[in-house]
């Protein structure tokens, strides 16, 4: 089946991906984000190797990803031996007009974290969905803290206007921990703080490890909306 074919006959998720995966190129470290879409992206660039043998290495930020890599037959490099990336592509769950992106429902906050800030360029996709006017918009925000250091990490994000608690685990018995033993509380906030401001206030926080507000580290936005893919590339000077 001709490209042009399968490109009628996919949804936006796999033709943002399939968009992502085309910028890859031979040589190149890439990142691998988790989620349904990165998962499209994985199965894209594996067959880009088998079928028109693309050359590349790449890194996982969830053990969701590196099985699938792994599955798939893509060569991975463990995070604890990369100090750079050439590319780290992965979907968000809310991206504003400046770039600025939510993550973490997954609660993969730190490893996606880190292969963000190492990259070259980090390429995000998503939908037409995921566009907002201010983060938290839809969602509230993850920050995942350390299990001792909860209570008091909760008492600082009520101070500047947060509300909410820790995360349930999925089955709904117990509580939601990450995959190094962190705890996560969704926090929604007051309107009027911005996304700069916020982003600052919750990196100052004793006992946050991290939190889900990726502040200036896209690259790239892809937006697949109407069987198409806009491109949107972050200012960076400002």
């Amino acid at each position: 089946m001709s490209e042009q074919n399968i490109n009628t006959a996919i949804n936006d998720k796999q033709r943002v991906a399939i968009h992502a995966a085309n910028l890859v190129e031979d040589g190149m470290i890439v990142g691998l984000g988790t989620g349904s879409t990165a998962n499209y992206f994985i199965e894209e660039l594996a067959r880009r190797k088998q079928e028109k043998g693309l050359q590349f290495t790449a890194v996982a930020s969830s053990v969701v990803s590196t099985v699938k890599a792994q599955q798939l037959g893509i060569d991975l490099l463990a995070i604890e031996h990369v100090d750079t990336l050439d590319l780290y592509v992965d979907g968000a769950d809310e991206v504003t007009a400046d770039l600025t992106l939510l993550k973490g429902r997954g609660a993969d906050l730190v490893r996606e974290k880190l292969l963000a800030k190492a990259s070259q360029q980090m390429i995000v996709m998503v939908d037409n969905s995921k566009l907002v006017s201010l983060i938290g918009e839809n969602y509230p925000i993850p920050i995942e803290v350390m299990p001792f250091a909860w209570q008091l990490v909760q008492k600082s994000l009520y101070k500047i206007g947060g509300q909410g608690g820790l995360r349930p685990s999925a089955n709904g018995d117990g509580l939601a921990v990450t995959s190094h033993g962190s705890l996560v509380l969704d926090i929604t906030f007051d309107a009027h703080i911005d996304d700069s401001t916020l982003n600052r206030l919750l990196n100052a926080i004793p006992g946050v490890v991290e939190h889900g507000i990726f502040y200036r580290l896209a690259s790239l936005v892809l937006i697949a909306n109407n069987n198409q893919v806009e491109e949107r590339q972050a200012n960076k000077t400002g």
